[in-house]
């Protein structure tokens, strides 16, 4: 009886020694992506990731491109609902189709690297949607048409520069996307008829968009 007791024993702590040897490596296996989306959703100037390196700058592109879609879906389904003229509509109906799809794209995009996602438009962009809502008429559609396309050239810009200069596939993949959908949707705007290109040219040499790095500025006539 004493000799099984000891043997118990010995067994006993055999299991419990090769438990404690086993464990961390069963542990950290489930948790070994942790450290990799941790370290991707803290970057700094740049981190690496199977797709490639990812900058402050492609991150701030994923995180632009799904704050567009969380107010221009709402615009564009307005814009079908009131349907003032055909252009107007078919406008509409680009944005929600358009972003809609970008919306898929770019939450895939953010679940690979992790980045975490906005949940709801920003107060500049609230303030567009209430004012589009109190329009109403011809004020409604020149409001539109002019919101819209003026906010689809300043991303339109922004992407051709993260597009030329980022070292990451996803974020390249998304920016193509993301700009063939954009110059689409400019083009709906601009056949609306009621896009006012003086002003646009005045607000765009106001502030001009930045020069890529590596790109001289343009010399004067």
């Amino acid at each position: 009886m004493r000799r099984s007791i000891v043997t118990m024993f010995m067994v006993l702590a055999i299991v419990g020694t090769i438990g404690s040897l086993a464990y961390p490596v069963f542990y950290s296996y489930p948790h070994r992506f942790d450290a990799v989306k941790a370290a991707i959703a803290d970057p700094g100037p740049a981190v690496n990731t199977p797709w490639g390196p990812l900058t402050v700058a492609d991150r701030d592109l994923v995180v632009r491109v799904e704050l567009e879609g969380l107010w221009e879906i709402p615009a564009g389904r307005q814009a079908v609902k009131l349907a003032p003229t055909k252009a107007i509509k078919e406008a509409g109906d680009h944005l929600v189709a358009g972003h809609t799809d970008l919306d898929k794209r770019v939450r895939s995009v953010a679940a690979d690297l992790a980045i975490a996602l906005p949940t709801q438009p920003t107060a500049e962009q609230q303030g567009w949607l209430a004012e589009l809502s109190a329009a109403q008429g011809d004020d409604y559609r020149r409001e539109f048409a002019n919101l819209l396309r003026d906010e689809h050239g300043r991303i339109f810009q922004a992407l051709a520069q993260v597009r030329s200069s980022t070292r990451n596939t996803l974020v390249r993949e998304l920016a193509t996307a993301t700009n063939r959908t954009e110059l689409d949707h400019i083009s709906v705007l601009e056949k609306t008829g009621y896009v006012d290109f003086d002003a646009i040219a005045h607000e765009a040499t106001a502030s001009p968009a930045a020069i890529p790095t590596g790109f001289p500025a343009p010399s004067s006539p």
